[in-house]
């Protein structure tokens, strides 16, 4: 079992070059949410020549539409959403200098080729856990696209998230190790 690397947001190409698949890894600092309708408005934007919600160099985002926050939380049930249905727009994001995603499931060739070219990483987070997320997450602001509801992008400060590298930034893939090593047992 690995040791635990924590990292401190921006994730600059020298920290995630240090991660390698199957890594622990606790994240603290800002963090940002999408889903596939926020991925949608910002490739949109980029495409029509306007600003995105935020810059997007050095930065994660975490594939999640949380649930409404009960009285004194900062936020509901955050759990993973499948990363899959980010797949057609994450390789745009990437190449604007995304860094980090963090969400469940597999990922396309295509995003997987952008990662290695521009140097960025694929972070699992645990599905089912979303309540047990929640509670590391400082603060949450919706901070772009409001009429989505759950699915706004918003800015979380984040403090000893749990994720584990599935995807490192040379295109090691956790997915694809386990099934290696499942076939020669």
């Amino acid at each position: 079992m690995s040791e635990i690397i924590r990292i401190e947001t921006p994730l600059t190409q020298e920290k995630l070059k240090s991660l390698k698949v199957g890594d622990n890894v606790l994240i603290s600092g800002a963090i940002y949410t999408g889903r596939d309708a926020a991925h949608k408005k910002m490739v949109e934007a980029l495409e029509g020549g306007e600003d995105l919600p935020f810059a997007m160099k050095d930065q994660i985002i975490y594939f999640v539409g949380p649930t409404p926050a009960k009285e004194g939380q900062v936020i509901g049930s955050a759990g993973p959403t499948t990363s899959g249905r980010m797949d057609a727009y994450s390789p745009k994001l990437i190449a604007r200098g995304l860094t980090g995603m963090i969400g469940k499931g597999l990922r396309s060739p295509d995003v997987i080729e952008a990662m290695k070219k521009h140097g960025a990483v694929y972070f699992g987070a645990i599905g089912g856990a979303g309540a047990l997320i929640a509670k590391r997450i400082v603060s949450a602001e919706v901070i772009a696209y409001p009429e989505l509801g759950p699915e706004a992008v918003r800015r979380l400060v984040v403090e000893d998230f749990p994720v584990m590298v599935i995807i490192d930034h040379e295109g090691n893939n956790l997915y694809e190790i386990g099934k290696a090593q499942y076939r020669r047992a």
